[in-house]
């Protein structure tokens, strides 16, 4: 791989928030998972956060049992008074593959989405809720999947497009349960989404977008010139689990990824994705298939693909990666594992993606951890992770442009 060192300023050390307690979660191996039993909430340490036009960070998440949301105007040293957007307790789903989401428009409006746990197994509510008044006040949460179905409805996904329209995308179990009811077989789940045009004030009935796809893996979203445009794991044939991407407003599928991982179960890892101003895509997915082993990154320009490059260290089990792209800056995060600590790894590209620096360890931790989230707009980087020894974790660096070549 052509690397190059890439110019970026630490601004210091990572910014330390309020620890999130375990104390009252139970041990989740201790968990029977029993079909239509209640369920102890599971650790709540995947949070949701975004940079406003402004550059304010928004931060989304679960204390005690309810969604709350804050906000910094210093990069993460200092954060407002949360404000609960779920007045009476949820179980919210906010570890591993799943977690909040935050947006917020152009005009000040903030939305979230997330799912609700239903004590039946698997099965969850994905809602949503929003804000008219800078975050101030939440309107009453409301379900989005509207069949009226005990089943799986989670890893949820949110784009917005800064002026009015707003796409959510998740893992549905409804055709899968239909058919089971049937006595026809149906492999996988579905993809279905809902869509508002102002904001999130209505949003229009539900749509299936694709059949057959993987049944826990997140989803994600981007908004592109051209409108949202999502990837999922999908089941191409007989188990091969691969990444697929679909503009949604166009339709058609795309398999984005050819690595033929055949597997008749679910990898509990989902892939990120995000779009430049040319309207070209960016990927980190993770795979165990035949053609290629580990986590990799690779963009897609119309008809035109890249060869994926592998990212991190095999040894240290990269995984669950994100890209976060402004301009032709681009920015990689995953975690890795040496057999005692978990670390937040970062690579940064400044040409759109064709040369990389070296990785870049920048945090540790010997607790359970989050995964590592970027984000990034004309000014600034920060990555985020919360941990559970060390509590919420901010680490910030300023975008620059001089590079220097080694």
């Amino acid at each position: 791989m052509n690397r190059r060192a890439i110019g970026l300023f630490f601004l210091g050390a990572a910014a330390i928030g309020p620890a999130i307690s375990l104390a009252d979660h139970p041990d989740p191996a201790a968990e029977k998972n029993l079909e239509n039993a209640p369920r102890p909430p599971k650790p709540t340490l995947a949070v949701g956060a975004t940079l406003d036009h402004n550059g304010r960070l928004w931060l989304a998440r679960v204390e005690k049992q309810r969604l709350v949301v804050s906000w910094s105007d210093d990069n993460g040293i200092n954060f407002s008074a949360p404000v609960v957007v779920t007045p009476e307790p949820e179980n919210i789903s906010a570890d591993g593959e799943s977690r909040p989401k935050i947006a917020v428009a152009r005009d000040g409006t903030v939305l979230l989405t997330w799912v609700q746990s239903l004590p039946q197994k698997y099965a969850g509510n994905v809602r949503f809720s929003r804000s008219a008044d800078l975050g101030q006040t939440f309107s009453p949460p409301v379900t989005l999947n509207e069949d009226g179905r005990i089943t799986s409805h989670r890893f949820d996904s949110l784009a917005i497009d800064g002026d009015g329209r707003v796409m959510v995308a998740w893992i549905d179990g409804r055709d899968r349960d239909a058919a089971k009811e049937k006595g026809e077989q149906f492999s996988g789940v579905s993809l279905y989404t809902a869509q508002s045009f102002d904001n999130g004030a209505t949003f229009r009935a539900n749509r299936k977008f694709q059949e057959h796809t993987c049944e826990c893996c997140r989803t994600a979203l981007t908004w592109t010139t051209e409108g949202p445009v999502a990837i999922w794991r999908n089941i191409f044939g007989t188990n091969t689990r691969d990444f697929a991407v679909s503009n949604l407003d166009k339709g058609g599928v795309r398999r984005a990824t050819d690595d033929n991982w055949r597997i008749d179960a679910c990898p509990h890892n989902g892939a990120s994705v995000a779009a430049d101003r040319q309207g070209q895509l960016h990927l980190v997915w993770f795979t165990n298939g035949t053609a290629r082993q580990g986590l990799f990154y690779k963009r897609i320009n119309g008809d035109w693909e890249s060869r994926p490059i592998p990212v991190g260290n095999p040894v240290a089990q990269p995984n669950h990666g994100a890209v976060a792209v402004a301009d032709k800056t681009v920015l990689l995060t995953w975690r890795e594992f040496d057999g005692e600590s978990y670390s937040v790894q970062m690579m940064h590209s400044h040409d759109g993606g064709v040369s990389w620096s070296e990785p870049l360890r920048l945090m540790g931790s010997e607790g359970i951890a989050d995964y590592p989230m970027p984000l990034i707009d004309n000014k600034k980087i920060l990555i985020i992770w919360n941990t559970a020894k060390e509590g919420l974790r901010i680490h910030s660096l300023e975008r620059v442009t001089a590079r220097h070549h080694g």
